[in-house]
């Protein structure tokens, strides 16, 4: 029997789950922010499209850093100039500072994302900043962007473990998460940066965000996959009542100021546990394994996400 005759995974639903979860897609930008060379801007508008036609209802496009940085985000404007836009579908995009919301806002980006850090050296090495700091950074974005109408989101890094500082204790992420909150952002993503959170860490971060009165409908996680706990973590946080992941189409992507941050969470590997326990995305597995598959191809090498060998193998 081939690999693909064994079909999708028997749906057993599991109880304490949430009935739905939405899957924030960011391949397209934390994907492609690391690769080595530069992706054309048509193929990353076909990317874009075919997870879209996939059922994918939040695909975050691009980000508007400084192309001196991530020069593989340097076609911002001319992406989303040329972007064909689904109806339902949201297209965040990340902006780092003012200008990078000057740029969001001429663009007609109606959806936002800031990157803050839960630690004092990533904020250095990252943003320049300080973990105080850089707040004086955010606040004109996030003030700036709802005074026009705009969605922001929180990503908060580092919030499991910091390679120059270790583990990183729950009740400072809660402090520098909260502070978001009360910014404006309406969604905080709690990220793994450098994959080496635990499932106990994941229900303690989680259990300390209650504790401080923010509850899990205002939370996502992101998890990357250094050692093998993506899906577990993100398992225990559904389990807590979070229904928003961060994962990326095929597995792509990493940290470009972490070394040691390896692929996110891959979202077919995501998917193929999300449809065994029943859980509703509205996503066609096939349809993403194929455009993973076929992305990989333009990459030229194979994808890591092991749903995607499994089932285009």
């Amino acid at each position: 029997m081939g690999t693909r005759e064994l079909g999708l995974p028997q749906a057993a639903p599991a109880s304490g789950l949430p009935s739905r979860v939405t899957i924030w897609e960011v391949g397209p930008r934390d994907g492609l922010q690391n690769e080595k060379s530069i992706v054309p801007v048509d193929l990353k508008l076909e990317f874009l499209d075919r997870l879209g036609e996939a059922g994918l209802s939040v695909l975050e496009a691009t980000s508007f850093v400084s192309p001196k940085w991530i020069p593989q985000l340097a076609d911002a404007e001319e992406l989303l100039g040329k972007l064909s836009r689904r109806p339902g579908v949201r297209y965040p995009v990340l902006v780092p500072n003012e200008r990078g919301l000057q740029r969001a806002l001429a663009a007609g980006c109606p959806d936002i994302a800031i990157f803050a850090s839960a630690t004092e050296t990533f904020a250095e090495r990252n943003l320049n900043s300080s973990l105080d700091k850089q707040f004086e950074m955010f606040t004109p974005v996030v003030t700036g962007a709802r005074d026009a109408g705009v969605n922001v989101r929180g990503y908060l890094s580092m919030c499991f473990g910091d390679p120059w500082e270790g583990p990183v204790r729950y009740d400072q992420v809660v402090a520098v998460g909260k502070r978001l909150l009360e910014l404006g952002c309406w969604q905080l993503s709690l990220g793994d940066t450098i994959g080496v959170a635990t499932a106990g860490q994941v229900e303690g971060l989680l259990a300390a965000f209650a504790d401080a009165g923010i509850g899990p409908e205002r939370l996502a996680v992101h998890f990357h996959d250094t050692y093998g706990q993506a899906l577990t973590n993100t398992l225990t946080a559904l389990r807590f009542g979070v229904s928003t992941v961060d994962s990326s189409a095929g597995g792509l992507g990493g940290c470009p100021y972490a070394e040691s941050a390896t692929g996110n969470l891959a979202t077919e590997d995501l998917l193929w546990t999300l449809e065994g326990l029943g859980v509703e995305t509205g996503v066609n597995l096939d349809e993403l394994v194929a455009t993973s598959a076929w992305f990989a191809e333009k990459l030229g090498r194979p994808s890591p996400s092991r749903v995607v060998n499994a089932l285009a193998g």
